[in-house]
C-alpha cells in the first residue's frame, strides 16, 4: 500500500463481513454513506474504486468500524492520509476527519456537546498567541 493504491477485493471482503455482522442491508448502508445502492455490485464487478475521503470515512460511520479496518490496516493504526483527503482538501475547507468529527459533534444532544468540547479543548491544550503583523509591531516601539 505504499502509494495508498487499495485492492478492492479485500475491501470488499471487511464490507461483506461488517455487513454480516451488523445484519445491515447493504442498500441503505450504502445509501447512508452516500454511494449508490448498487456500489457492491459495481465495486465486484471492477467498475467502481475503491472510495476515498469522506465517501470512505462515511461508509466506515455506516458500518460501525474504522477507515482503518475497512482498508486492511490493525483497527489501532491510522489511515495514511491520503486516503482521507479528496482534491478540495487543499482548498482549505475540511480534511475527511475534520469532517466526520463534525458530522458527530452535530448528532449530540447539547449536554454531550458541551461535554466533547470540554475533553477536545483540554487534549488540545492552550490555543497558541498569533503573531503580530509588522505593523502592529512598529506601534508598540
Amino acid at each position: 500500500m505504499s502509494d495508498t493504491a487499495i485492492e478492492a477485493g479485500p475491501v470488499l471482503e471487511r464490507i461483506e463481513a461488517r455487513l454480516d455482522r451488523m445484519d445491515l442491508a447493504p442498500e441503505g448502508v450504502m445509501r447512508e454513506a452516500g454511494l449508490p445502492a448498487d456500489f457492491l455490485d459495481r465495486l465486484r464487478a471492477g467498475k467502481a474504486p475503491v472510495p476515498r475521503g469522506q465517501k470512505l470515512v462515511r461508509l466506515a460511520e455506516a458500518l460501525g468500524t474504522s477507515v482503518s479496518y475497512l482498508v486492511g490496516l490493525d483497527p489501532d493504526t491510522a489511515p495514511p492520509t491520503e486516503l482521507l483527503q479528496e482534491g478540495q482538501g487543499t482548498l482549505g475547507l475540511l480534511a475527511g476527519d475534520e469532517e466526520a468529527l463534525l458530522r458527530a459533534y452535530r448528532r449530540l444532544d447539547v449536554a454531550s456537546k458541551a461535554a466533547a468540547l470540554h475533553v477536545l479543548l483540554k487534549m488540545a491544550g492552550p490555543e497558541p498567541e498569533p503573531e503580530a503583523s509588522p505593523r502592529a509591531r512598529k506601534g508598540k516601539r
